[in-house]
């Protein structure tokens, strides 16, 4: 039942792509924290660190329209090592600007989408890159190891970014976020050279239009980008967590870290306990009864009123649902895609897991104005239950999924320049 930690011991490339994913997801928790609190006392507006999250979405589906043709063409190895130079690059901006006593708030808003659209290009590129480092067999239990380094980065790294602030300066979080890059960047370096198979991929327009013909002629992706913006759109409330906080809960300020920590911590907890993933044939079916779950702890979270505990425990469950839903919807998307194909469709997939929570915060916020908090919190919660289900009835691409061969016929390719390739 303990994760799998047998891809560590099985590619030493994969492993050293996980110590530097480490140094990258921790230090950028540092960035993720200092940039809004530094719109904030720029302005003194939650509006425009709210118009900060907009412009960070915006490139994120630039680099998830165009950024995706750039890994498919190009060492991917390389394309991660630019895309973290670029994002410590874009901290030390940050950096200065933070030390100046008057920034214009474009600046940040600029520096903010360029570092963001080079960290999401560096994590494209290396989901793209982990196929090719351990067999089929064993993928599930690789992208549950890089969910305990997201996930525990998402526990952990927002609590040190503020102590960061707080002790040492604004600057100095951009700072130690730039001192993180570097080792991450070294690593990357030294891992065998990943050449794509897609060596003449046209960039431009036809790069992302490649990638999206590709998604609309392949029902099972179709399925799990729908699973997912289902899932994200009616069951993520952060949106109403402050208005929970203060006035359901009656936790204030202090304790509104606490939401934001038990979904991370749920995931990572049932991480953990993942060694059981990679010997599931039925998948879809996997997907489906993961957000079930999601759904109906997230209704049970809006219903339990005042009672904290609770409240916790089950956004915990929800974080556990919503990681087993990700490991296979990931193991999905690159087993189904060609090797030419999949830097493009880890950006695009990217885009679709940036802008889901964010049409989520949107919806949750209109139901919350037009009702309640607590109506907004349960018709999520219940709408995901509903919609995963009228998605498994309307087809049964997704809960007759499986898994396309037994471990025992899927093997890593010897030469680590040649992909591994997933079986027929």
């Amino acid at each position: 039942m303990l994760i799998d930690i047998s891809p560590l011991r099985s590619s030493p490339d994969f492993a050293r792509l996980c110590i530097s994913q480490f140094f990258t997801v921790w230090c950028r928790q540092l960035v993720i924290v200092a940039m809004p609190y530094q719109v904030y006392l720029a302005t003194r507006s939650s509006l425009w660190v709210g118009l900060l999250g907009m412009a960070q979405a915006a490139a994120i589906v630039s680099i998830g329209l165009y950024g995706g043709g750039l890994i498919d063409r190009f060492d991917r190895r390389r394309i991660q090592a630019i895309g973290k130079t670029i994002a410590a690059a874009a901290s030390i901006a940050l950096a200065v600007s933070a030390a100046r006593e008057s920034t214009p708030i474009w600046s940040i808003f600029a520096l903010a989408a360029l570092g963001t659209a080079a960290y999401t290009l560096d994590q494209s590129a290396r989901a793209a890159t982990v196929p090719r480092l351990v067999s089929p067999s064993l993928l599930p239990s690789a992208l549950s190891l890089g969910i305990v380094l997201q996930r525990g980065g998402a526990i952990a790294g927002p609590a040190a970014g503020g102590l960061a602030i707080a002790t040492l300066g604004l600057p100095w979080a951009y700072g130690l976020d730039v001192v993180g890059f570097l080792p991450a960047v070294l690593i990357i370096s030294s891992l065998s050279p990943q050449r794509s198979e897609g060596q003449h991929v046209a960039l431009g327009l036809r790069a992302p239009l490649e990638a999206l013909n590709y998604v609309r002629r392949s029902p099972i992706l179709i399925s799990i980008f729908i699973a997912d913006l289902n899932a994200t759109i009616f069951g993520v409330p952060t949106a109403v967590f402050p208005a929970l906080a203060l006035n359901v809960f009656k936790v204030g300020a202090s304790g509104l870290g606490l939401f934001y920590s038990a979904e991370a911590f749920g995931a990572l907890v049932a991480t953990l306990f993942s060694g059981w993933v990679r010997h599931i044939q039925r998948q879809g079916a996997l997907i489906i009864a993961a957000i079930v779950v999601w759904g109906f702890a997230i209704t049970g979270f809006g219903l339990s009123g005042q009672i904290r505990w609770l409240g916790l425990l089950l956004l915990a469950v929800a974080g556990a649902g919503d990681m087993i839903s990700a490991v296979f919807r990931q193991t999905i998307l690159q087993v189904e895609v060609p090797d030419h194909l999949r830097g493009r469709m880890s950006a695009f997939n990217s885009m679709v897991v940036a802008t889901g929570p964010r049409l989520g915060d949107l919806e949750a916020g209109g139901v919350a104005a037009l009702f309640s908090p607590i109506v907004s919190v349960v018709s999520g919660g219940v709408l995901t239950v509903l919609g995963i289900a009228v998605l498994a009835i309307a087809t049964s691409t997704l809960r007759n999924y499986r898994r396309l061969a037994p471990p025992t016929q899927l093997v890593v390719a010897a030469d680590p320049e040649v992909p591994a390739a997933p079986a027929p």
